[in-house]
């Protein structure tokens, strides 16, 4: 089985051919093409780490859609001054399909 350790979205992934991940927010439309640089490849029992070797290879995958992730509430409190802060985020997500290990 092929896989690769790719570096997307500010943190490292493990896809092989067919998986759907979901990354940091990347520009662009559903069904772009979006290249990743891979950390590691692993070619059934061949790991290859070396970095020139690496240079030689990329994995592609196709935006499926742009998401937002679960709302998170943050809450600030000071005890006896009366400082209260309420805030609340969700993250921009993008889904990708992987596509090819060339």
């Amino acid at each position: 089985m092929v896989y690769a350790i790719v570096r997307a979205g500010g943190r490292q992934e493990k896809v092989s051919v067919g998986d759907t991940i979901v990354i940091n927010r990347v520009a662009g439309e559903a069904g772009d093409s979006v290249e990743f640089a891979p950390v590691l490849l692993v070619d059934g029992d061949k790991v290859t780490s070396a970095a020139d070797d690496l240079a030689k290879v990329t994995v592609t995958a196709e935006k499926i859609e742009d998401l937002r992730g679960p709302k998170i509430r943050i809450l600030k409190y000071k005890n006896k001054t009366g400082y209260k802060k309420r805030q609340g985020h969700r993250q921009e997500l993008t889904k990708l399909k992987v596509t090819g290990i060339a």
